[in-house]
């Protein structure tokens, strides 16, 4: 049923968010050099590897791809960083979300190499798809630790429901509109 809704949900969104997803396009392309899309490794359920599909933001300029970008980073351009606040920049995550590389809601899908650093509740996520949004993203995202986010995933995927997913959603489209330390924790 979670992957009848995540297809159908995606394609909604695809089609309604086209002028978006065009305008974003077109803003990328007039205001920075390099590729349209950030194309990186993910490990998916059960530790498959797939990539994982996003706007591109920063500068085309080398760098580490394993180190988390925060905000005001110099090399996040001035259209990325307008695309990052609003979350437009994960918006080609729905092609994972349709082609079942992930689900609408669940784990963030994480780097390959930060699985040999997981601990038992880290180890949890890998039983259930990645998701576009999760539980740890609505209560603290990038100001948790790792160890912070593994329990929330470990709390997810124990407790998932129709419910949970519904709530985590509603969530996640109000720190669009009003920002990552907006309201209370789930």
């Amino acid at each position: 049923m979670k992957r009848c809704f995540d297809f159908l949900i995606s394609v909604f969104f695809l089609i309604i968010l086209s002028p978006l997803l065009i305008i974003t396009t077109v803003l990328i392309k007039l205001t920075s050099k390099g590729p349209l899309f950030f194309k990186q490794q993910r490990v998916g359920k059960n530790g498959s590897l797939f990539f994982v599909y996003k706007f591109r933001t920063m500068t085309d300029k080398a760098r580490d791809f394993n180190q988390q970008i925060l905000k005001n980073n110099d090399e996040v351009t001035r259209v990325g960083k307008i695309i990052r606040r609003l979350k437009i920049d994960e918006l080609p995550q729905l092609f994972n979300v349709l082609i079942g590389d992930m689900s609408l809601v669940g784990p963030r899908p994480c780097l390959p190499g930060l699985v040999k650093d997981f601990n038992e509740s880290g180890k949890k996520r890998l039983l259930v798809r990645p998701g576009l949004t999760g539980l740890a993203q609505v209560n603290g995202n990038i100001y948790l630790t790792w160890k912070q986010r593994w329990e929330f995933d470990k709390k997810y995927v124990e407790d998932q429901s129709v419910f949970l997913d519904l709530k985590i959603i509603s969530r996640t489209a109000l720190i669009v509109l009003f920002g990552e330390k907006w309201g209370k924790k789930l």
